[in-house]
């Protein structure tokens, strides 16, 4: 090969679809980010629990931002695009135009977005079967999956909808196909999201089971028969019209998608980790937990063999490294609930002037939350500020490992006083508590056979060194954080250079693309009271069982 200095650029485009905007990226081919750009995407709720979108608005932004970070560079060099997204449910009809998924029959509200929980009733039915395939799940389905969603449409929107609808895609997959008109799926979405198994494919008596024999009977075309792993290269890349949408030439190579989650830990599992004395630097991949932290957080791990994880999605096969089973933990606020907390709190105006005035040089509130914390500390380290003060983060349930929908949160250690040290402490003891969420999955994932030694942090809580901090502290693992903070947006450029055909595989193009920043590492004299406070952690939802019962008692 030539030397670094003569190599022509390659570049490839990454999409990131999120909740609230799209976002790209600009990447060459050592993941360095070179030009970004984001759009908002509009949101309604027409009702508590109805969360909608319009594919057309999502598709339209993903042609600003694309045009935005290619303006200037020679097309010729750009080699490959990847989309990732979150896991919303996308309704067209047979001729691949947008179809109502509300009772107000707006049909360019076609999307039912991921944190919808509109399937409630139908989620509960579906679990009662104990069909095979929620093994697959930790045993039971989420609201947020797509087949209660499916089944409300056939109940709810009959007329309007289910009998009109020719192709039901998850947003990953609407991206994907429309580059490229073709209508295969990715693996990602379809194992994680739809039930499917990569190798025994659907399960005809699970549809029938619960009602929606009408896909099994048209063999699948309506939600995928034709399933790749994701950065696999599909069709004949972009068409022309797509091309011409995008502001890139026609034919470039389009991946298929991954979940956004499943991107970002795309972005940060592989890096290669030499040189920075890590203990994960001689072990296997699988050793490595990635986590995805932002609104809420996810926990991928990935495994040579299947792993069943009670309360953890997964083991999904291939559904973010081809070749290896996926299992994903997850918390359902996280960046939601710390600011729910430090905003409810009556200090919080004082917090928010001393942040922004002219001494503190207009720190973000958290920046400011961590120096004052600093101020207040004494001669013992940060953490022990909370010696009696406690949290338990399930304010919206538990999605892993406890799958409890139902749990709440729960503080211990008020006191009559609500100043600055006040909002400070608390705020320490919920970073602590989603800490301890994250200690607490680990060790359900390490019982059930998985050995993780050194966790890869990445989203926008990953920004906040006393999150980091206390992540280390209290699972007593290094912290490795990426060289380029949007991870997300690298995992989706590492699948448009997979399609590229750039490199031979996944993993190495992870390995070229994912770079380590810096690594934090656990203060492991802090040990012992880490283990203490974790005791008292698990006490509190045994505790919150106890006073269910004794509610609920006669």
């Amino acid at each position: 090969t030539m030397s670094g200095e003569e190599e022509p650029r390659c570049y490839y485009v990454g999409v990131d679809v999120g909740t609230g905007s799209v976002r790209a990226a600009l990447v060459d081919q050592r993941g360095v980010l070179l030009a970004f750009a984001d759009q908002p995407i509009k949101k309604w709720e027409p009702q508590f629990n109805h969360h909608e979108q319009s594919s057309e608005d999502i598709w339209a932004a993903c042609c600003v931002v694309t045009k935005k970070v290619v303006q200037g560079i020679d097309l010729n060099q750009i080699r490959g695009l990847g989309f990732d997204a979150t896991c919303s449910l996308v309704v067209l009809d047979k001729q691949f135009r947008p179809l109502p998924v509300n009772h107000e029959g707006d049909s360019h509200r076609n999307v039912i977005m991921w944190l919808d929980h509109r399937a409630v009733n139908q989620v509960h039915r579906i679990n009662e079967t104990k069909h095979s395939v929620l093994q697959y799940v930790g045993g039971v389905m989420s609201v947020e999956m797509q087949a209660p969603k499916l089944l409300w449409l056939k109940e709810n929107l009959r007329e309007t909808c289910w009998d009109k609808a020719g192709h039901f895609f998850d947003l990953p997959d609407f991206l994907s196909w429309k580059a490229t008109g073709v209508t295969a799926r990715s693996l990602c979405s379809l194992v994680c999201k739809w039930t499917y198994s990569a190798e025994k494919g659907w399960d005809d008596s699970f549809w029938k089971m619960i009602g929606l024999e009408d896909f099994v009977a048209d063999n699948y075309n309506k939600i995928g028969n034709q399933v790749l792993p994701p950065g696999t290269s599909l069709g004949s890349g972009l068409t022309p019209e797509a091309a011409k949408e995008l502001g890139l030439r026609p034919g470039v190579p389009v991946a298929a998608s991954l979940i956004d989650a499943h991107a970002g830990g795309l972005g940060v599992i592989g890096a290669d980790v030499r040189g920075h004395g890590l203990i994960c630097e001689g072990q296997p991949v699988t050793s490595r937990l990635a986590i995805i932290c932002g609104t809420s957080s996810c926990h991928m791990g990935i495994s040579k063999d299947p792993i069943f994880v009670p309360g953890v999605w997964g083991p999904y096969f291939s559904a973010m490294v081809p070749g290896f089973w996926l299992n994903e933990g997850g918390q359902s606020v996280t960046g939601k609930l710390i600011d729910y907390l430090v905003q409810g709190h009556p200090a919080f105006p004082e917090l928010q002037a001393n942040a922004t005035s002219t001494e503190t040089r207009c720190q973000s509130i958290y920046a400011y939350l961590n120096s004052h914390l600093d101020l207040i500390k004494k001669a013992e380290p940060v953490g022990f500020l909370t010696v009696d003060l406690h949290v338990w983060p399930d304010f919206h349930g538990n999605r892993s490992p406890l799958a409890d929908l139902t749990l709440k949160g729960m503080v211990t250690g008020l006191k009559l006083s609500q100043d600055l040290d006040d909002l400070a402490i608390l705020y320490l003891a919920t970073v602590q508590a989603i800490a301890f969420g994250t200690r607490f999955i680990i060790e359900a994932m390490e019982a059930a056979g998985h050995s993780i030694s050194t966790l890869f942090l990445c989203g926008g809580l990953s920004k906040n060194p006393l999150f980091v901090q206390m992540h280390a502290d209290i699972t007593g693992m290094s912290v490795v954080l990426s060289q380029e903070v949007e991870s997300v947006l690298v995992g989706a450029a590492i699948l448009g250079a997979c399609a590229s055909g750039d490199f031979t595989s996944v993993q190495e193009a992870m390995a070229r693309m994912s770079k380590v920043g810096k690594v934090v590492f656990p203060r492991l004299e802090d040990k012992k009271y880490y283990d203490k406070k974790y005791q008292v952690f698990l006490k509190l939802v045994e505790h919150q069982k106890e006073y269910s019962a004794i509610m609920s008692g006669d």
